[in-house]
């Protein structure tokens, strides 16, 4: 009951990651977000994870596991709720922070209770169950998100959680024996670099997701959160320096080997949070798919994922780690290429053979660079490598989600710029269609305006192709990476690392 609870709590932590992209448009459309605002709602979760995971080893000590986890859960439904009565940016955002926070608290924790609570023989078996739930979660996110807001109302999203806590509440009060707190550690804790990673974090959030919008540093706005950010970092590596037990051991990067890892872990949360982004957000605007129909599209990578976990034993046994990561990302890279060739009629179908593929990678990917992390530094550190690996990858899924609104708004630009530059009102060609098109649509402005949209729907087009080509290209370009990767021990227990 225990391991059920740890799985349950994960598998609704990931899950609620990405239930909002395929419901975004209408989301926006209703709380009055614009495109590029939009994709804080996704952005907020995922830094607040970013903070959450690597203190949650701290919390779970003063606290106690079980009482820690009663408190994420409780607060996790205060949270969904606020993002479900939300009525404006704010509040959702302000919700989406709390989700991020108290459901990261649950994803670490559940590598915790099946390392706790299962013998040594049974524990390849958890380690299958979370993984399953780690994979699901975020491709069933948008499908469940689609289908409640097509079918009910995105509200419902949020609303889910409410169930869903309350089982896992009674789960964990059942099935996990209390443990007494320890609130003396308090004053152990390394505040600066808490404070440090939140504002650090943060601030760079801002900077990057508002900053083209804002007009960069001519705004008030972007000055000041590029100081809170340069505080932020200052007071995370005065702790760094200071503090008996650092929040984040950055000092673990200045391995080769570890240091691999984790920009390789960036680069693997770029392609996953950012194709399951970008891919609905392309169904909506330009196939003007429904958030239902966008979803089953972004399932599509689950099921071939779903079915490999079941050889995770086998593959462990089996397969080298650098050919397993290579062939991974070498997967990943080639399948962003494959959606980096869109145009106006591209439809669902059109992503089904690069999202089997991204399926199959992402499980190689991620399965052996989990092992990885923990085999890559000494085995005291492994706690604070596994959470640091965690942070690096939601840190590469924010910088995705930043990066494509600012790509949105630039490379929109400059593409309807280039092919309005190519429309010369003195060629022949131009007036002949323009002649052509008012005949039979009733009028030059009619047909001026649809050379407008026109140009607009292709400028969007060929933005989303720049997006999966720079996705594509940047993996591609860590796959040197792989030689710094050292064999696993043979016969060794999986580590339980997600």
């Amino acid at each position: 009951m225990a391991v059920a609870a740890g799985t349950l709590g994960a598998f609704m932590a990931t899950l609620d990651i990405s239930i909002v992209n395929s419901a975004l448009p209408t989301i926006q459309g209703e709380i009055g977000a614009s495109g590029t605002e939009g994709t804080w709602i996704a952005t907020a979760y995922l830094v607040s994870e970013i903070v959450i995971i690597p203190m949650s080893a701290w919390f779970q000590r003063v606290l106690g596991l079980r009482t820690f986890l009663l408190i994420a859960a409780a607060l996790f439904i205060l949270f969904s709720m606020l993002c479900g009565f939300s009525t404006n940016l704010g509040m959702m955002v302000a919700g989406r922070v709390g989700q991020g926070f108290t459901g990261g608290a649950m994803i670490p924790t559940a590598q915790v209770i099946i390392a706790q609570r299962l013998p040594r023989s049974q524990q390849p078996i958890g380690i299958s169950a979370f993984g399953a739930t780690a994979i699901l979660g975020p491709v069933l996110g948008p499908l469940i998100g689609g289908w409640l807001t097509e079918n009910i109302s995105w509200h419902y999203a949020f609303f889910l959680n409410l169930p869903i806590c309350m089982v896992l509440i009674t789960l964990l009060l059942v099935g996990l024996p209390h443990e007494k707190s320890r609130l003396d550690l308090f004053g152990e804790a390394d505040w600066k670099g808490v404070a440090g990673l939140a504002l650090g974090l943060g601030g760079l959030t801002v900077f990057l997701e508002d900053g083209q919008r804002e007009q960069w540093f001519d705004s008030s706005l972007i000055r000041t959160m590029f100081v809170v950010m340069l505080v932020g970092f200052g007071l995370l590596f005065w702790g760094q320096a200071t503090a008996k037990r650092p929040i984040i051991k950055l000092k673990l990067l200045l391995d080769r080997q570890f240091g691999s890892v984790a920009l390789m872990g960036v680069v693997l949360g770029v392609v996953l949070y950012g194709t399951s982004y970008a891919i609905p957000q392309f169904l909506a605007s330009v196939a003007d798919y429904n958030a239902l129909q966008s979803g089953k599209v972004v399932l599509l990578s689950g099921i071939p994922s779903l079915f490999m976990m079941v050889a995770v034993p086998l593959l462990l046994r089996t397969v080298g780690i650098r050919i397993a990561v290579a062939t991974g990302l070498l997967i990943m890279g080639v399948a962003a290429l494959m959606d980096a060739n869109l145009t106006l009629d591209s439809a669902g179908g059109d992503f089904t053979a690069s999202q089997l593929m991204r399926g199959i990678g992402q499980i190689l990917a991620m399965l052996f660079l989990s092992q990885a992390v923990v085999r890559s530094v000494p085995a005291e550190d492994a706690g604070d490598a596994s959470g640091l690996f965690n942070a690096v990858r939601n840190l590469g899924g924010s910088f995705a989600l930043a990066g494509i609104s600012i790509l949105q708004e630039q490379r929109v630009w400059f593409h309807s710029r280039r092919m309005e530059e190519t429309l010369n009102a003195n060629s022949v060609a131009v007036q002949d269609y323009v002649q052509g098109s008012a005949q039979q649509m009733g009028g030059t402005a009619t047909a001026l305006r649809l050379i407008g949209q026109q140009v607009q729907g292709q400028a969007l087009v060929m933005t989303y192709n720049d997006i999966f080509w720079i996705m594509g290209m940047g993996t591609l370009i860590v796959l040197p990476l792989v030689l710094f990767l050292k064999p696993l021990p043979k016969d060794a227990k999986p580590a339980t690392v997600h």
